[in-house]
């Protein structure tokens, strides 16, 4: 063995050092053992790493070093990726105005801690699928379990949050949206599976691999939420209400259209630029022989300007009944979008009875998220094959809801987010584009870039 240098040494001390404190932060004594790795790499040198380094063929050390250079920025980014920040792109309006379709985000796994992969061996900088070939971008063995490493902070009530989808665990892929336990409270899960053409093939994707959404977090851990008429209330008192959050309306003019410059004015995007159909006026209070109705989502702000541009005649909230199934599904609760609850959200410990209403509430967090065995026969529970009248909550649990409240789809629709499938906080808008406008006329939207993501 070649006599050790003092520089490889001091090299193999500081990489040492700064593996050792990963390996801390991991809470992972297994990781230990990669120092071994380590000292062979800058001591010992048993392995011949850099052996291809010695080749003398041009052509053959050229790509080997392209090789060399691709596998390390892979492996960066795949690191900084998991545990630092990862970069998101609004995809739909649930946020708006806080966030805008077209905003990209970075998204830092620091804010609340990042969590331990459960699929460790994955393809970088894709979530579930890759391009082209429409495949799985990781591979299912090894699996592991849940484990969150230290961060700066906690979720807190109001925070925007980034986190996997409660409900993607199973996935019709040829239709994502609605979710899949909604399309079978629809259509029957027999149906689905026996109609790969229309539904695609159904496929069960573990946690770190569901979709990514973004909401803003309403509800924490032990509190009683409820809506009434729009108003969220925490423990029974009015909560705070987002400075940009919309609702939808039936806007009726004199038979004039609504300019562009106005729906500038308003900040309605021409996705959102919808004419109301004929056979939903009557139900809104319009009359049907209305020549011109629009049905938009607008702001307080925008309400109020709407209201006094001239040929509006009328303008009215879309009315509850046109909200859609809420949370749980198969269980008549009586609730509606924009009257809900009061429902408990459960926090780490506690404990409830098992009622037939408390299943329908929170079997899907004993059976999906906390991957218990849930039964009921002759009119008794058997969790993991062992009867029982309660149960413990092994997570905390939050209340997510988009500021675009009627056209968000939220945890009114499919209840609780899980600790576990907390992904991180956004901080920073890195660049924002505007589909509606071209590239020399507001395209880009200058004020949002490298802008700071507040509540």
């Amino acid at each position: 063995m070649n006599k050790i240098s003092k520089k490889q040494w001091i090299k193999f001390g500081i990489a040492a050092t700064l593996y050792i404190l990963f390996a801390i932060w991991m809470r992972n004594g297994w990781l230990f053992l990669g120092l071994i790795v380590l000292a062979d790499i800058f001591l010992t040198k048993y392995i011949p790493w850099g052996a291809w380094k010695k080749t003398k063929n041009p052509s053959t050390r050229t790509v080997l070093e392209w090789v060399d250079d691709i596998l390390f920025a892979l492996i960066a980014v795949y690191f900084i990726n998991l545990f630092v920040f990862q970069n998101y792109q609004i995809p739909s309006s649930s946020l708006e105005k806080s966030l805008l379709v077209g905003d990209y985000l970075f998204v830092s796994k620091l804010s609340y801690g990042p969590r331990v992969p459960n699929t460790p061996i994955s393809f970088p900088l894709v979530q579930n699928t890759m391009p082209v070939t429409n495949t799985k971008s990781y591979l299912e063995w090894p699996m592991w379990g849940y484990k969150r490493v230290a961060g700066l902070g906690r979720v807190k009530r109001n925070d925007i949050v980034v986190f996997n989808f409660p409900a993607g665990d199973t996935v019709a892929l040829k239709q994502q949206n609605p979710d899949y336990y909604t399309l079978v409270a629809e259509y029957g899960r027999e149906y689905i599976h026996q109609n790969r053409d229309l539904f695609g093939e159904v496929l069960y994707r573990p946690v770190d691999k569901r979709e990514n959404y973004v909401k803003r977090c309403i509800g924490m851990p032990g509190d009683s939420l409820s809506v009434r008429d729009n108003q969220v209330y925490i423990n029974n008192s009015p909560a705070e209400n987002p400075e940009n959050m919309q609702y939808n309306y039936y806007v009726e003019t004199d038979g004039s259209p609504i300019t562009e410059e106005q729906f500038r004015l308003l900040d309605v995007s021409r996705d959102d630029r919808a004419l109301a159909s004929q056979n939903t006026l009557s139900y809104v209070g319009i009359s049907p022989g209305a020549t011109r109705v629009y049905h938009l989502p607008l702001t307080q702000k925008a309400l109020r300007i709407v209201e006094k541009l001239p040929g509006v005649t009328k303008v009215v909230i879309e009315p509850d009944a046109f909200g859609g199934t809420t949370y749980p599904v198969n269980y008549n609760t009586g609730w509606t979008r924009d009257n809900f609850g009061p429902l408990w959200i459960p926090t780490k410990g506690a404990s409830i009875t098992l009622t037939e209403r408390n299943l329908a509430l929170y079997s899907r967090c004993i059976r999906n998220y906390e991957n218990n065995t849930l039964e009921e026969k002759d009119g008794k529970v058997y969790i993991n094959g062992k009867e029982t009248t309660s149960y413990t909550f092994l997570y905390d649990y939050y209340f997510m809801m988009g500021d675009n409240r009627h056209n968000s789809a939220d945890s009114r629709s499919w209840g609780f987010v899980p600790e576990d499938h907390i992904v991180g906080k956004p901080i920073l808008i890195w660049l924002s584009l505007d589909k509606d406008r071209g590239l020399f006329d507001g395209g880009i939207r200058w004020k949002r870039m490298f802008r700071m993501v507040h509540k």
